[in-house]
């Protein structure tokens, strides 16, 4: 209960009061974060099938469902995002870059990262509502869990923290690797399980969405640990939008 309150509260505007902020309780929230993302994407997924049902189209019931996941965590992983990129886009050192990232204002790399994103999430999810809404729901909720997957993997043992404070300081290094490969062994399984109500084909292709989104997030993670010394918040909502996107156009180009 102490991973779900931590996943909840940190992740979503869900009301779960955190009973507890240590690295324990940070490791279970980790792990129990794709399940979080869970509950954002069938959300999201909901509100979108509402609008397809109103005869909105699928193009607004994609832009729907790309919106409820920013009002459903305060929009704290796409500032993550933007802050990433005007941090790895500065050509600075890793302190100045990471000052930059603390600012509150956007700089031009984080907009056109922002603007770019939602866009291919918007351009993907037209695609799948427009096969059909079913599709459409199952890539949202694919696409907001394995997004989380990802936040658990940027939380495995090994990969440090690049500030002592702050979010990302607390979760760094906590969930062990063979936790996190468990979790997603999970994952890949539901997605899999998922795609078999359609067909075959489409139980391959969510398992390789996944893991192109997987695929994407590590590489992003991987520079982040590199330029910055470590991982923050920020990479951690960078890591997490990237995954996000890259499953569902992964999903829309089948």
């Amino acid at each position: 209960m102490d991973g779900l309150r931590f996943a909840f509260g940190t992740l979503t505007v869900f009301p779960a009061r955190i009973t507890r902020w240590d690295r324990d309780a940070a490791r279970a929230g980790m792990l129990c974060a794709p399940l979080a993302g869970l509950v954002v994407g069938l959300c999201a997924a909901a509100l979108g099938g509402a609008f397809l049902a109103l005869g909105s189209g699928p193009l607004l019931a994609a832009v729907v469902s790309t919106a409820v996941p920013a009002v459903l965590t305060r929009g704290l992983h796409l500032d993550g995002l933007a802050d990433t990129a005007d941090g790895l886009g500065s050509a600075k050192p890793a302190e100045e870059a990471l000052r930059i990232m603390k600012q509150s204002d956007v700089g031009p790399f984080g907009v056109i990262v922002l603007l770019l994103v939602l866009l291919a999430q918007v351009a993907a999810l037209f695609e799948l509502y427009g096969e059909s809404w079913a599709h459409g729901a199952a890539g949202t909720a694919l696409a907001a869990t394995v997004a989380r997957l990802a936040l658990t993997h940027a939380s495995r043992h090994g990969i440090p923290a690049a500030r002592p404070e702050g979010l990302g300081a607390i979760v760094a290094a906590t969930v062990p690797v063979r936790s996190a490969t468990l979790a997603t062994a999970v994952v890949l399984v539901l997605c899999a399980l998922t795609g078999l109500l359609f067909s075959p084909y489409d139980a391959v292709h969510n398992v390789l969405a996944a893991g192109a989104a997987m695929g994407a997030a590590a590489l992003l993670l991987r520079r982040c640990v590199r330029r910055f010394g470590g991982v923050t918040g920020d990479v951690f909502g960078a890591v997490e939008e990237s995954a996000a996107t890259v499953a569902l156009v992964a999903l829309a180009l089948g």
